[in-house]
C-alpha cells in the first residue's frame, strides 16, 4: 500500500454547508393581510410627523372634553401622580438652613402655583403626549421671580417656510427642536402665537429659546423618537366605540319606551274591524279606552340594554385603560368586582408605575427647576448668607403617600420592618409623604407635653425602651443592669400569662399600664428579675387583689376580660403571685 494511498483513507469526507432557514408566521402573507395593510417601515420622528401627531392630538382633545371616562381617567392620573405637590427635602448637613430653604422653595411654589401647572402637564401627556414649561422672568413676584410658563405642544414647530432647512452643517432640526451634530437639543422654535388662536399675526414667527430655559417632558417608545404623541392614542377607537354603543342602546331602548303600545290580530279578515296600518293615535293618560273588535293590545318589548352590556363596557374600560397602565377599578372607580388580595395586587403595579412617572418627572424638569429658583434666590439675597453653592447640595423630593387600604395591617408591616431593621423611621415616613426628622421632633415635643400634664401613655414601651421602665414610666437604666445580672426567671405559667396578657392588650387595646406591659415583656422572655421586682410584683397583686370582684374577669361574662384582668395577666397571673411571693417569703426568711 503506497502513500498516497494511506492518506487517500484518512482524507475526510467534505462537509456541505447547509443554509438554515427559518421562518415567522407573523411574516408570512395569509389572509389577514389587511390587518397589517398600514404597517410601514419609517423611522420614528417620520412615522410621527406634525400631520400625523396634529390629527392624533385633536382627536384626543375632543373624546376628553366629551367622554366622562377619559376625561375622569385624566384627572385621576394628574392627581395621583402629582397630588398636592412636591417638596424639597434638603440635607445639608445643618437643621435649620435646610427648613429655611424648604419653606422658601415651598412659599414660591405656592406663589406660582406648580402642583397646579404639574397636574396640567401630566394630563397634557394623555391627550398630546408631550408637555412643555418655559422658565420665564415674572416681575410681579416678590423676591424669586422665576416662573413657569406652559405652552401646549404645537406652539414648538418649525414654520413651514424652515421645514425645508431640516438639515444644516452643525446638525438637524425636527419640528422645532434643533440638535448639534452629537444629538443634543440646543434650542427649542416656539411659535409667537398659538396656530388655532384669533391673533395669527404671522404664523411664521417665532423665538429661539435655549435649551437650558425649557422643559420638554414625553415618553419615547422609540430610538431616535423626538417628539411625543398622546397616550391614548391606542385605544382611541375604543372610546369611539364605547360612545357609539351606549348611544345605541339608549336609542333602542327610547325607542321601545316611545311607544305606548300597538294593536295585534290573528283574525281573519272577515272577522275584525278595519283599522289602518300604521297609523297612529293620541292615548290620554289613565283613560279606559275601547278596542277595534278582533284587535288585542300589546307593548313593544325592550331588548336594550342587553345582559351583556355591563360586561362589554367593564371589558373595553379594561382595555382602554391598559395603555395608560392604571387598573380597571381605578379607571372606571368600581371596586365592587374586587376582594382585597385583587385590588392590592393591581395597585401595586399601579404605584410602581407612579414611582417611575416621578422619577422621570424629577430628573427632567424638579432638578433643573431647583437649580434655576437657588440661582435667582441667591441674587434676591432669599437664602442665608454663606450658604455653600448649589453643587455641594444634597436633596431629595417628597410626594404625598398613598392611604392603605387597611391601616392596621400597614401599621403592623412597618414595625416588622422597623423591627427586623430591614427599613429606617426616613423610608417608613417617606411613603406617607412625611419628612422622619420634622415628625420625630414633633411628636418629640407633643410627648414632652403630655407627661407634663400627666396624659402621657406609651403603649409599646417594649419597642421603645426595651421593657426597662421606672414606675413612673421613664428609663430606668438600672433595670437593664438587673435584667443582665442574676436573678430570677418566672416559671412557664407565669410566662404564658404574661403572653396571653400582652395578646389581649393588643387585641382589645385596653388594660394594664406602660410599666406592666414592660414587666410582662421580662416575664414572657424568661429575663432574669430582680428581687426589688418581684417584690413590686408581690405589692401589685396585694393592692389589685379587689379587681376579681369586678364584671368580666371571669370568661362567659360580659366585657371578658376585663381591663383588671388583663392587667393581672400581665403581671404573670396567679402563677405569677404564687411565684413571687414564695420568692420573697424565702429570702425574708434567710435573712
Amino acid at each position: 500500500m503506497g502513500l498516497f494511498s494511506v492518506f487517500q483513507k484518512r482524507a475526510q469526507p467534505q462537509q456541505v454547508a447547509v443554509p438554515v432557514r427559518a421562518r415567522y408566521d407573523a411574516a408570512q402573507s395569509s389572509d389577514d393581510r389587511n390587518h397589517w395593510a398600514a404597517a410601514d417601515a419609517f423611522a420614528a420622528d417620520a412615522a410621527l410627523s406634525p400631520v400625523v401627531r396634529r390629527t392624533i392630538r385633536n382627536r384626543a382633545r375632543y373624546e376628553r372634553a366629551n367622554n366622562s371616562y377619559l376625561a375622569g381617567i385624566s384627572a385621576t392620573l394628574a392627581s395621583d401622580l402629582i397630588g398636592t405637590g412636591p417638596r424639597v427635602q434638603m440635607q445639608t448637613g445643618s437643621d435649620d438652613l435646610d427648613r429655611a430653604i424648604e419653606r422658601a422653595f415651598f412659599d414660591w411654589t405656592w406663589s406660582i402655583d406648580l402642583p397646579g401647572k404639574l397636574r396640567t402637564m401630566r394630563e397634557a401627556l394623555v391627550t398630546d403626549g408631550e408637555a412643555f414649561a418655559l422658565m420665564v422672568n415674572n416681575p410681579r413676584l416678590a423676591g424669586v421671580q422665576l416662573d413657569v410658563r406652559l405652552i401646549e405642544a404645537e406652539m414648538v414647530a418649525t414654520p413651514t417656510e424652515l421645514m425645508r432647512q431640516t438639515v444644516t452643517p452643525e446638525g438637524n432640526t425636527v419640528d422645532g427642536l434643533e440638535f448639534d451634530e452629537i444629538g443634543n437639543v440646543v434650542a427649542y422654535q416656539v411659535l409667537n402665537f398659538h396656530p388655532g388662536s384669533n391673533y395669527r399675526v404671522n404664523n411664521l414667527q417665532f423665538q429661539r429659546v435655549p435649551a437650558a430655559s425649557i422643559v420638554h417632558w414625553f415618553r419615547p417608545s422609540r430610538p431616535g423618537q423626538h417628539r411625543g404623541v398622546a397616550e391614548v392614542a391606542p385605544a382611541l377607537r375604543l372610546f369611539g366605540q364605547l360612545r357609539r354603543y351606549t348611544e345605541a342602546v339608549c336609542a333602542a331602548a327610547e325607542t321601545a319606551a316611545d311607544f305606548a303600545g300597538f294593536l295585534r290580530t290573528n283574525s281573519p279578515a272577515a272577522e275584525i274591524d278595519e283599522v289602518d296600518a300604521f297609523a297612529e293615535m293620541e292615548i290620554q293618560k289613565r283613560a279606559m279606552v275601547t278596542l277595534p273588535d278582533g284587535w288585542t293590545f300589546e307593548q313593544l318589548k325592550a331588548e336594550q340594554p342587553t345582559s351583556t352590556y355591563a360586561m362589554f363596557k367593564r371589558e373595553i374600560v379594561n382595555e382602554m385603560a391598559r395603555c395608560l397602565q392604571i387598573p380597571y377599578n381605578v379607571a372606571a372607580l368600581d371596586s365592587s368586582s374586587y376582594n382585597y388580595a385583587s385590588g392590592r395586587m393591581d395597585h401595586q403595579v399601579y404605584a410602581g408605575t407612579v414611582r417611575v412617572y416621578r422619577d422621570e418627572l424629577e430628573r427632567v424638569m424638579l432638578d433643573r427647576l431647583l437649580e434655576a429658583w437657588v440661582n435667582e434666590a441667591t441674587l434676591a439675597g432669599v437664602l442665608p448668607a454663606g450658604t455653600a453653592p448649589f453643587s455641594e447640595w444634597n436633596w431629595s423630593w417628597q410626594w404625598d403617600g398613598r392611604e392603605h387600604v387597611d391601616p392596621a395591617k400597614e401599621a403592623n408591616a412597618s414595625e416588622t420592618r422597623l423591627r427586623t431593621h430591614t427599613t429606617t423611621l426616613a423610608a417608613e415616613y417617606a411613603r406617607q409623604g412625611k419628612q422622619w426628622d420634622v415628625e420625630l421632633r414633633q411628636r418629640a415635643a407633643e410627648v414632652a407635653l403630655m407627661k407634663e400634664l400627666d396624659l402621657f401613655q406609651d403603649f409599646t414601651p417594649e419597642v421603645n425602651y426595651g421593657g426597662t421602665l421606672d414606675e413612673d414610666g421613664d428609663a430606668d437604666p438600672e433595670a437593664e443592669e438587673a435584667r443582665a445580672a442574676d436573678g430570677y426567671a418566672a416559671p412557664q405559667g407565669a410566662r404564658d400569662e404574661a403572653r396571653r396578657g400582652l395578646e389581649w392588650r393588643r387585641e382589645y387595646n385596653r388594660g394594664g399600664t406602660a410599666v406592666g406591659v414592660a414587666r410582662a415583656r421580662d416575664i414572657a422572655g424568661g429575663r432574669s428579675l430582680s428581687l426589688d421586682t418581684i417584690g413590686r410584683m408581690v405589692s401589685y397583686f396585694a393592692r389589685h387583689e379587689v379587681d376579681k370582684q369586678g364584671q368580666g374577669w371571669s370568661p362567659g361574662e360580659e366585657g371578658y376580660p376585663s381591663a383588671g384582668r388583663i392587667a393581672w395577666a400581665l403581671w404573670g397571673g396567679d402563677a405569677g403571685r404564687r411565684w413571687a411571693e414564695s420568692i420573697l417569703d424565702r429570702e425574708e426568711a434567710a435573712a
